[in-house]
C-alpha cells in the first residue's frame, strides 16, 4: 500500500511543479525574445505545471531600436521589461523561494544583461544572481533548460566548478544567422561539452539535468520554434 502511495504521490508531483522562468528584459536585441519566452509559458502549463516568472532588478546592458537595430539614449531595468511578458507577475530572483526547474528563453539579454558573452566571449563575466541560482538548482538536481542562446548562461556559471555540462547551440551543418562554430568553441572553452543539434532536436545532458534546444540560433519558423520547446520542456519529466 504505502508503494502505491508513493508512486501516486510522484505522479502527482510531477503534474504540479512549480517552473522558474528566467527573463532578462523584454527584447529580442536587449532582453529576451519574446517568441521563446511566450511558448515556455505556454508549454509549461500545458504539461500542467506553474510557471514562475522570475528577474532581475538591474539596468540592462542597453536599449536597442528593434525597427531599426540602432542603439537608443535611454535606460531600461530587466525586471520592469520582464513585467511586460509575465502581465506584471515577476519575481525578482533573489525572493525566489523554490522551484522544481528553471527555463532560461534566448534572446540577446542572456549574453548582454546576464553574461558579457556578446562582448568578450567566453572570457565574460556572469551575474553572481543568475550563476548562484543555476548552481543551487544542479547542486539540488532539479532540471534547467536553455533554449536558444541561453546555453552560454549556463556554461559560465558552471565554469569553475565541478560539473561538465553537455550542450547545444545549434549546428552549422544547417543554416544559421549566427556562426554556430565561433560559439562552439566558446563553449568548449569553459570546459562545457557540446553537441551539434537542429531545430528539430534537443540535447538532454542526462547526468546534470540539462536540457539545451536551439530554437532561433538556426533559421526557422514561428511553428518550428513552438515545437522545439515543446519537446524541450515535455522532457523535463524523464529527468525527475
Amino acid at each position: 500500500m504505502d508503494g502505491k502511495i508513493e508512486l501516486f504521490t510522484l505522479l502527482f508531483n510531477l503534474k504540479n511543479m512549480k517552473i522558474g522562468i528566467l527573463l532578462s528584459g523584454c527584447g529580442v536585441y536587449d532582453g529576451a525574445e519574446i517568441h521563446e519566452a511566450v511558448f515556455s509559458l505556454l508549454a509549461v502549463e500545458e504539461e500542467g505545471h506553474e510557471p514562475v516568472c522570475i528577474s532581475i532588478n538591474k539596468t540592462q546592458h542597453h536599449v536597442i531600436n528593434h525597427l531599426n537595430g540602432e542603439e537608443m539614449q535611454e535606460n531600461r531595468n530587466m525586471l520592469i521589461e520582464s513585467a511586460r511578458i509575465a502581465r506584471g507577475e515577476v519575481i525578482e530572483i533573489n525572493n525566489v523561494e523554490s522551484i522544481d526547474a528553471l527555463i532560461i528563453p534566448g534572446g540577446f539579454g542572456s549574453a548582454k544583461n546576464f553574461t558579457k558573452w556578446a562582448f568578450n566571449g567566453p572570457d565574460g563575466m556572469i551575474l553572481e544572481e543568475v550563476k548562484n541560482l543555476i548552481l543551487k538548482l544542479n547542486s539540488e538536481k532539479k532540471p534547467i533548460v536553455a533554449l536558444c542562446v541561453s546555453p552560454v548562461v549556463i556554461a559560465k556559471a558552471m565554469q569553475e566548478s565541478t560539473t561538465t555540462p553537455c550542450l547545444t547551440i545549434g549546428s552549422s551543418k544547417e543554416k544559421s544567422p549566427y556562426d554556430i562554430n565561433s560559439f562552439i568553441e566558446g563553449l568548449n572553452k569553459t570546459g562545457a561539452n557540446t553537441s551539434m543539434k537542429n531545430i528539430n532536436e534537443i540535447e538532454i545532458d542526462y547526468k546534470n539535468k540539462i536540457i539545451t534546444a536551439p530554437c532561433y540560433m538556426m533559421e526557422a519558423s514561428i511553428k518550428d520554434i513552438r515545437t522545439n520547446i515543446q519537446n524541450a520542456i515535455k522532457a523535463i519529466k524523464e529527468l525527475i
